[in-house]
C-alpha cells in the first residue's frame, strides 16, 4: 500500500483555524489526493520520478487535470500519465460513485419541488455550479445503469451462508412520508468470501415480500445454502421456510441474547448475560444444552418470561454447532449485515427524507457496490478444509430444517 508525507506551510495551517476554513479543508482535500495520485504512480511504475530502477515497467508522461465534485465543493486533481500503459487510480471509482449518488439525489429533490431552498444552496456547493434538470437526469440514468447491473448480476457458484436483514428509509410517495423497507442478502460463497448478493426495497418486511425477495435471489443463481442467519421476524421467517424448507435457520445469537436480557431485571441482566455469552460458544449441543439447563433453574425464579425466552429458541439459536468451530463464530450473528445497515444509514443521513423509491435504491446501491469491492480484498473466513466438512452435513441440516418447520407448525 502506498505511503503517504503530506506537508502543510505555516499559513495552510493557520487558514484551517480561521472563520473561512471551507476553502482551507478543500485545499487540504486536494493535496491529500494529489498525493495518493502520486503514490499509486509511483507504485505502479515501481520508481519515483527520474530514478533508474531495474524494475522500472513504464516512464511518466506528464500529467492532466480533472475535477472531483465532493461534499465541500469541487477540486481540480493533477493526474498522473503514462506511456505505454494508462494510469489507474482508485480515487475516481471508489469516492466518486457514492458522491455522484448523492448529489444526484439531492439535487432531484430541488428539480422535484420538495426540498428547501437551503437545500437547493447545499447542492450547488457541493457540485460548484448550478444543475439542469437534464444534467440530473443523465447523471440518473449513468447511475442506475451500473445499480440495475450489480443487482441482477448472476449468482454463481455455491454460498453455503447467506444472512438477511433489512433496514428502514423514509420515502415520499403520493405526497405521504412513508418508511419503506431496504431488504439485504449477504452470502458467503464456498471460498469463504464474503459477498452482497441481493438488495431490494419494499413496503414492508411481510411473509410475501420476504418470499418474494429470496425466490428473485434464487432466479439469480442463489444455490447450494446450507444455513440462514436472521432475526426472529416473523414475515421473515415465513418467507425462510417457504423459499428454503430444507435449508435450516440461525437464530442471530446477539439478537436473541437482547431479547432474553430485555425481560431480566436490571441487577440480573450482566451476570445473565457472561453466562449466555458462555453457552453460546459451547463446543457442541450437550455442552449448551447443560448449561442452558442451569441457567434455566437458576434464573427462574427471578426471570421467569426470559427463561420462557431462552428455552423456546434455543435450539434454532444454536443451530451453529453443527458446523466446524472456524466456522461459527462467523455465522452465529447477523453482525456482519447490521454493520454495512448502520453504514447505508450514515450515508443516507444528509437525505433524511427520499424523494422516490428509485433514490433509495441508487444511492445505496452506489454505496452497497463500494462495500462490496471492499468485501472482494477482505481475507476468507473459511478455506477448503472447513468447506468439505460443511459439504459433508447435507443430510442432518435437512433433518434439522425439518425438525424446525414441524416445531413452527406447532
Amino acid at each position: 500500500m502506498a505511503q503517504l508525507n503530506i506537508t502543510l506551510n505555516q499559513e495552510e495551517i493557520l487558514s484551517l483555524l480561521n472563520d473561512n476554513c471551507g476553502e482551507a479543508f478543500k485545499k487540504l482535500l486536494q493535496e491529500s489526493l494529489n498525493a495518493v495520485l502520486k503514490a499509486e504512480s509511483r507504485e505502479q511504475l515501481k520508481a519515483d520520478p527520474y530514478e533508474r530502477s531495474e524494475e522500472r515497467t513504464d516512464s511518466r508522461n506528464g500529467s492532466r487535470e480533472r475535477s472531483l465534485a465532493t461534499r465541500i465543493g469541487t477540486i481540480i486533481l493533477t493526474v498522473p500519465r503514462h506511456r505505454k500503459e494508462p494510469f489507474k487510480s482508485m480515487i475516481f471509482d471508489n469516492y466518486s460513485r457514492s458522491e455522484a449518488a448523492l448529489i444526484a439525489v439531492m439535487t432531484e429533490m430541488v428539480v422535484n419541488g420538495v426540498s428547501t431552498r437551503k437545500v437547493s444552496t447545499v447542492v450547488e456547493q457541493l457540485c460548484g455550479k448550478s444543475i439542469s434538470k437534464s444534467s440530473v437526469s443523465d447523471l440518473c440514468k449513468d447511475l442506475d445503469t451500473s445499480v440495475k447491473e450489480f443487482k441482477e448480476r448472476k449468482l454463481e457458484g455455491d454460498y453455503p451462508f447467506l444472512i438477511v436483514d433489512a433496514t428502514y428509509f423514509k420515502v415520499r410517495e403520493n405526497h405521504r412520508i412513508i418508511s419503506k423497507a431496504l431488504m439485504l442478502a449477504l452470502g458467503i460463497n464456498g471460498n469463504g468470501k464474503r459477498e452482497i448478493i441481493g438488495f431490494d426495497l419494499y413496503d414492508c418486511e411481510n411473509k410475501d415480500n420476504w418470499y418474494d425477495f429470496l425466490m428473485h435471489l434464487q432466479s439469480r443463481g442463489l444455490a447450494g445454502v446450507k444455513m440462514i442467519t436472521s432475526d426472529a421476524h416473523e414475515g421473515l421467517l415465513n418467507g425462510i421456510k417457504r423459499a428454503f424448507p430444507n435449508v435450516p435457520w440461525q437464530r442471530c445469537q446477539f439478537h436473541f441474547a437482547r431479547n432474553i436480557i430485555d425481560k431480566t431485571p436490571k441487577k440480573y441482566q450482566a451476570g445473565l448475560s457472561a453466562e449466555l455469552n458462555s453457552m453460546f460458544h459451547s463446543i457442541d449441543w450437550n455442552e449448551a444444552r447443560k448449561k442452558r439447563d442451569a441457567i434455566l433453574q437458576d434464573y427462574a425464579d427471578v426471570a421467569p418470561k426470559a427463561m420462557e425466552c431462552l428455552d423456546s429458541g434455543f435450539e434454532s439459536a444454536m443451530t451453529v454447532c453443527c458446523f466446524p468451530e472456524t466456522v461459527r463464530s462467523v455465522v452465529r450473528t447477523s453482525n456482519h449485515i447490521e454493520r454495512i445497515n448502520r453504514e447505508l444509514k450514515r450515508r443516507s443521513t444528509v437525505i433524511g427524507i427520499f424523494p422516490n423509491s428509485a433514490s433509495v435504491i441508487r444511492l445505496m446501491g452506489m454505496v452497497l457496490i463500494e462495500h462490496h469491492e471492499k468485501l472482494e480484498s477482505r481475507k476468507r473466513l473459511f478455506y477448503a478444509p472447513a468447506y468439505q466438512e460443511i459439504q459433508a452435513l447435507t443430510d442432518i441440516l435437512k433433518q434439522i430444517a425439518r425438525e424446525q418447520k414441524d416445531l413452527m407448525a406447532a
